[in-house]
């Protein structure tokens, strides 16, 4: 990715496109299943870690902001798929109505959904495309730039949206051991 920008960053958002078409697909056809759900997933994390790692290439004096969105998105994500699982629910989508009413909404608005995750990956292509150029200019300001400035409260909100669904996940995970525990408890006493 240190080369061929345009071709890399029209890559990494047709890839982008495609998952939320796939996942749209898949459940219009009923096709939706845990291994997809982990799948897609796990390749949105490595594709995203794939451009942060390359960005903090381009811009070291970021690099632990970068890191940091690793972190966040990798983690809080994969404790969220995981507790999911184990409770038993159909999909990491599915929010219970006594869990969060945010993180309820960002999961059942598909508009909302669409909007911070195009936004998101919007925010880290063009700061991609901006190492190269500034793109073509809207009144003097250069269109890579102002997509970056656009799509930067959506990159920074999404991430606490993610470690708001990494705690929730946390405190489903300690919540279900406790239970599991006490049920052992009432079988053994």
């Amino acid at each position: 990715m240190p080369s061929l920008p345009t071709i890399a960053a029209t890559l990494y958002l047709l890839s982008g496109f495609l998952d939320a078409f796939d996942g749209h697909a898949a459940r219009h056809f009923n096709q939706s299943s845990q291994f997809g759900g982990m799948l897609d997933m796990l390749t949105d994390r490595c594709m995203t870690m794939a451009l942060l790692v390359t960005l903090s290439t381009f811009y070291p004096s970021w690099v632990f902001v970068f890191q940091l969105s690793m972190v966040i998105d990798i983690s809080c994500h994969w404790i969220h798929m995981h507790t999911s699982l184990l409770l038993g629910k159909g999909s990491h989508k599915y929010i219970d109505p006594s869990e969060n009413t945010f993180l309820r909404f960002y999961y059942t608005s598909r508009t909302f959904l669409f909007t911070m995750c195009a936004g998101n990956e919007l925010f880290y292509a063009m700061l991609y495309l901006l190492y190269f150029t500034e793109g073509p200019l809207v009144l003097g300001i250069g269109l890579f730039r102002i997509l970056v400035i656009v799509c930067t409260p959506i990159a920074v909100f999404k991430s606490i949206l993610a470690v708001l669904q990494g705690y929730i996940a946390w405190k489903n995970l300690g919540d279900l051991d406790i239970r599991e525990r006490q049920e052992l408890k009432e079988k053994s006493g």
